[in-house]
């Protein structure tokens, strides 16, 4: 019997009064439901927006160093915690227990992180002109914000928008992916036994036609934060134009490794691998692309067939297991259609292209890693994001082709150059229209300190990580002060 779950709303674990659920199933085996959550109504994710408006005052008013204390218990409980985490992460998302080991890690960096920022400077002392004038600056809270996670990362990336939004002092709305609630539900439960005030964080699971029009709509909202689909984030952004509120999109990449004829060819495919199957490359910096100079090519694509041969694929709780399945039925449609596809528009299946069977997969929704060959620019496959483990491989003539192939498509997340030459990994860090840039490095792997997010449809102005992570939910008030009597 799966386990039923409520969701924190003003303080309290509650459950939905229409009674309407949503099953997470496990997409290693679909037999296993993982937990049922509530679906909640409209009235009802209202009551959570206005828990968090009622909970800003006084949030704001305490100090920061208080606040960061908070978070950075909650980081410690989460790593208390982490092994219990990591296998529901595992059975809701069905990365590999390595993996979601690795994310429940990196989410508490991030409470550990923007926790300590409770004890840094929040403003700068500005001269006057004028004699006896005392200037300066001072950030501030914008109040309730709403985070919009996705299923991929299904807890880091709630970590990442919640931890820099709260030290900053604003009250937080937070609607998980329906697939994998479970793990924003274990944060949301690591930040309420660390002592989170009543109403300062909320969590709200639903269909998202009722969810995102009820959060959307609400007049206390002052900034919405989402990571998804491109589709999905532009439709956000406009429907949220006229509203005078903030928006972050972090949304769909078609990330590039460009591979140099100076590099060695086990190298560009241990790490082509690594990006393109690693989390089964549901990954918005996942390696889909491979743009390959023309006299390495063949070197490079012998090893990297190689590589994902040994790729081992099967339930991500299982010993020796290095890719898991995807996320559920629609997720293996879209990477089957992918293929055919591209297959039709003349791409060579070099390995994979298939759904698996056999007693380990015939539950499950598993895919085998893909290498498409002969890839031109003009197909799909090079254009739309597939996010799944289909990695195409393109040729260039040099640098300045491969550079012009990063960069001829709509998304600009991630792009990654493996080369010797000082050289050409400058003229790729200059030239690659990404937010993200690497050298001899993955295209995914991004510190919690670094700024992160894409340039083009791939994201907002907004960064998320580091410095820069704080901007969003900020507010800049500038104060002239005179002592009275002068």
């Amino acid at each position: 019997m799966a386990e039923h779950y409520k969701n924190l709303v003003a303080g309290e674990w509650v459950g939905s009064r229409g009674g309407g659920a949503l099953e997470d199933i496990n997409p290693a085996d679909t037999r296993d439901i993982v937990a049922v959550f509530p679906s909640m109504g409209a009235d009802e994710v209202r009551r959570a927006v206005d828990a968090a408006a009622e909970a800003f005052p006084v949030w704001k008013a305490l100090t920061p160093v208080a606040r960061g204390a908070i978070l950075r218990r909650a980081a410690e409980l989460i790593r208390e915690r982490a092994e219990s985490i990591a296998r529901d992460l595992t059975r809701e998302m069905g990365k590999t227990l390595a993996e979601a080991r690795g994310e429940v890690t990196r989410a508490s960096f991030f409470f550990d992180y923007y926790g300590a920022y409770g004890r840094l400077p929040v403003g700068a002392y500005l001269p006057d002109e004028r004699d006896g004038v005392f200037t300066y600056t001072v950030r501030e809270p914008l109040g309730v914000v709403v985070a919009i996670a996705p299923w991929n990362d299904p807890i880091l990336t709630p970590a990442r928008k919640m931890a820099p939004a709260l030290t900053a002092g604003n009250t937080v709305v937070l609607k998980p992916a329906s697939l994998t609630p479970l793990s924003a539900w274990h944060l949301l439960r690591a930040l309420h036994d660390a002592g989170m005030p009543r109403g300062v964080v909320n969590m709200i699971t639903g269909s998202a036609g009722v969810v995102g029009e009820a959060l959307l709509g609400h007049p206390a909202v002052r900034a919405v934060t989402f990571t998804g689909s491109t589709a999905v984030g532009l439709d956000l952004q406009a429907r949220a134009a006229g509203r005078n509120i903030r928006v972050q999109t972090e949304m769909g990449g078609k990330n590039a490794l460009v591979v140099l004829r100076d590099a060695d060819p086990r190298v560009a495919a241990g790490l082509a691998a690594s990006g393109g199957f690693g989390q089964t490359g549901q990954r918005c910096t996942a390696t889909s692309r491979v743009v390959v100079e023309s006299k390495i090519r063949d070197a490079f694509v012998e090893e990297f067939v190689g590589a994902a041969r040994r790729i081992k694929v099967g339930p991500g709780l299982e010993e020796g297991t290095t890719m898991g399945p995807v996320v559920d039925e629609s997720q293996l449609e879209t990477v089957l259609r992918a293929v055919d596809e591209g297959r039709r528009a003349g791409a060579a299946v070099l390995l994979g292209g298939a759904r698996l069977h056999g007693e380990a997969y015939d539950r499950g929704f598993f895919v085998a890693p893909t290498i498409l060959d002969g890839v031109s620019s003009a197909m799909g496959v090079a254009q739309e994001e597939i996010f799944g483990p289909v990695v195409a491989v393109m040729e260039a003539a040099d640098v300045d082709a491969a550079i012009a192939t990063v960069n001829g498509t709509r998304y600009g997340l991630s792009a990654s150059i493996v080369t010797k030459s000082l050289a050409a990994a400058h003229a790729f860090a200059r030239g690659a229209d990404a937010g993200c840039v690497a050298v001899n490095l993955p295209t995914a792997g991004w510190d919690v300190h670094v700024p992160f997010g894409g340039f083009k449809d791939s994201g907002s102005a907004f960064k998320e990580h580091g410095q820069e992570g704080l901007q969003f939910y900020t507010r800049v008030k500038s104060v002239a002060m005179r002592v009275a009597g002068v």
